[in-house]
């Protein structure tokens, strides 16, 4: 390796070209060998060659590319996007390997942030500021020239939104983190380099996903939800919803199960977690 690289991941595995120039391959020829990532491009070498990519021509990562029932059947495999080519990688743990790759991309990006921009539904007064992203598998880890450090917990994290400003060489894009701190419901603005940002919110996508995922819930689980939202207490659920304590206790166990609710406590004192904020609010908001 040349001076200043650093190898971060040698794994075996196997991968394939998915699209090339822009045209899909049906027939895939999967090869099998080595997966070498370093801290400036991604190596894929067998016994006949190898594909060396620069990780500044990496332009997104993740996302199905099923072009057969082949690659249709794999559970965990990653693509990579480089120009109009996709390249497909499997390796022995590929969301290691996921989250090792996105690392390499954006660990010590230069971006600038305003936190928070809105503060319980408040816009606060707040300046840009200038900071490095690093990385964590349930986190991104902002950290300001000031030597504060802004962390979003991904299981925290709502929605994320982006914005274009202006038009032409003078385009800009805004993501929206609206996530949990402190117990205070906040959005954080961040923006920098078009093509780093784009990485920065598919990973903060891919990890925060299952917390916006829609549950097939009944109706009173659904009262029990906005009860909790509302500031219900627990104990108060069964006359507020109008059903029995042991009902109550059953559907507690399905929405723990669910991940929508933790128990703080044995008795059945629970509080929503971020899933359940985000379908209980959704439910409200319907009614």
């Amino acid at each position: 390796m040349s001076q200043g690289e650093r190898k971060l991941l040698d794994e075996r595995g196997r991968f394939a070209m998915a699209v090339v120039e822009g045209r899909s391959r049906n027939q895939l020829s999967w090869r099998k060998g080595r997966v070498v990532l370093s801290n400036r491009r991604l190596i894929v070498a067998d016994a006949n060659g190898k594909k060396m990519i620069p990780l500044s021509a990496i332009s997104k990562v993740g996302g199905r590319a099923d072009v057969n029932q082949q690659v249709a059947a794999i559970p965990e495999y990653l693509s990579i996007h480089v120009d109009e080519d996709v390249l497909l990688v499997e390796t022995s743990d590929t969301m290691n390997f996921e989250q090792q790759l996105y690392e390499a991309l954006l660990n010590g990006t230069g971006v600038k942030i305003k936190h928070p921009s809105i503060k319980g539904g408040v816009v606060q007064n707040v300046d840009w500021v200038k900071g490095r992203v690093k990385l964590e598998p349930e986190a991104v880890a902002i950290a300001l020239a000031s030597g504060s450090l802004v962390d979003i917990d991904l299981t925290e994290v709502a929605s994320v939104e982006t914005e274009q400003r202006g038009s032409g060489g003078d385009a800009s894009i805004v993501v929206n983190v609206d996530h949990v701190d402190a117990d205070v419901s906040v959005i954080t603005a961040i923006t920098g380099s078009m093509d780093r940002l784009r990485l920065l919110v598919s990973f903060i996508r891919n990890r925060s996903e299952r917390n916006n995922v829609t549950l097939d819930l009944e109706q009173r689980e659904h009262e029990v939800l906005m009860g909790l939202y509302s500031g219900v207490s627990p104990f108060e659920l069964p006359e507020f919803v109008g059903i029995e304590a042991e009902e109550l206790e059953a559907i507690f166990d399905r929405l723990i199960e669910a991940d929508v609710v933790e128990e703080i406590r044995v008795r059945r004192e629970v509080a929503l977690t971020t899933r359940g904020r985000n379908i209980a609010s959704e439910a409200m908001s319907e009614q």
